[in-house]
């Protein structure tokens, strides 16, 4: 195996090989630090948070090959427990991921998803392709199918296979501490007279050998490989696999305080202080991460102010 194992340093990053027949692609990826960054201002329970990232997870991998300058987005959405699950992954492996808890329904430590997020069989898993605004050629895809499979992994094995035609296999962890995950895909095969690919024996063996290696992983490896190269080679280290450079994966949620502030600026003056009044100040929390933005008197204020207004009058002289 060639220049596979670099480096034992934990870091955030997808980690890209083929096999050396371009049948099967393989991919990992760990996260700490950027996971923890999100998670910082979301306060969940563990079944939530391992939900949450092994979805965060499986939006990286899939956002490793997107062709476009855009973003997936994955989302998880029921009558449970838990209302929605919802991911974003640019393809420049800019990550966030945020769930909606329905407060009137405890959540039991072991549920499962279905228990979670589908009691009644009406769930849905949506997949959202969406390019970057103006960009030529590239139109928003989105696909919902029924919520199916008891972890998110089954539900994204499903959804390639019946929506994409893609063989697909994935093995995702989470915990409040790391993500992990690990992915296997079917490439097509070379095309026939028609157009139609067309898949080897050779190509079939390739695809069992890996699932077969793969299979044998297991949940504390995923989360504990600080570096995807050392699961890879745990793996893997038999076998010659053309490796890609690594991507550095990041947690990056737009909002600021600036954003925030326009927001209240559009709900007007007389709202805003109505919220003073109650409450003595404003207290906004992003909806995706969770972060808190907090606007005394003073900051509610100087939100409505005219900047021409705090600008010297033309002649004038300040005094010292």
């Amino acid at each position: 195996m060639t220049d596979i194992l670099k480096s034992t340093l934990p870091t955030d990053t997808l980690k890209k090989f083929l096999t050396t027949d371009k049948s099967t692609r393989i991919q990992a990826l760990h996260l700490s630090h950027a996971w923890q960054t999100g998670l910082a201002h979301q306060d969940l329970p563990p079944v939530v948070i391992r939900l949450l990232g092994e979805l965060a997870a499986a939006s990286v991998l899939l956002a490793g090959n997107i062709k476009f300058d855009g973003s997936v987005v994955l989302q998880l959405q029921g009558n449970g427990p838990v209302r929605l699950i919802m991911v974003e992954c640019t393809a420049a492996l800019g990550l966030r991921a945020t769930a909606h808890l329905r407060d009137e329904m405890p959540i039991p430590e072991n549920s499962t998803l279905q228990q979670l997020m589908n009691p009644d069989g009406l769930g849905r898993f949506t997949v959202l392709l969406d390019p970057a605004a103006e960009q030529a050629g590239a139109s928003t895809y989105q696909g919902i199918v029924p919520l199916e499979g008891e972890t998110v992994a089954a539900v994204l094995e499903h959804y390639m296979k019946h929506s994409e035609q893609l063989d697909t296999r994935l093995w995702l962890a989470a915990d409040a501490d790391a993500c992990g995950g690990l992915l296997l895909q079917r490439m097509p095969g070379e095309p026939d007279a028609t157009g139609t690919p067309q898949d080897s024996d050779s190509a079939q063996a390739t695809w069992e050998h890996c699932q077969a290696l793969a299979a044998t992983i297991k949940t504390p490896e995923l989360l504990a490989s600080g570096n995807p190269d050392a699961l890879i080679h745990k793996l893997f280290w038999e076998d010659d696999l053309l490796a890609f450079p690594e991507q550095d994966i990041r947690w990056h949620c737009p909002c600021t305080r600036e954003r925030v502030a326009n927001m209240l600026r559009s709900l007007g003056r007389p709202e805003v202080e109505s919220i003073l009044e109650e409450q003595g100040h404003v207290h906004i929390a992003c909806n995706f991460c969770g972060k808190p933005y907090d606007f005394d008197a003073v900051d509610c204020a100087t939100l409505f102010i005219d900047p021409d207004d705090m600008m010297p009058a033309p002649g004038s002289r300040s005094v010292h």
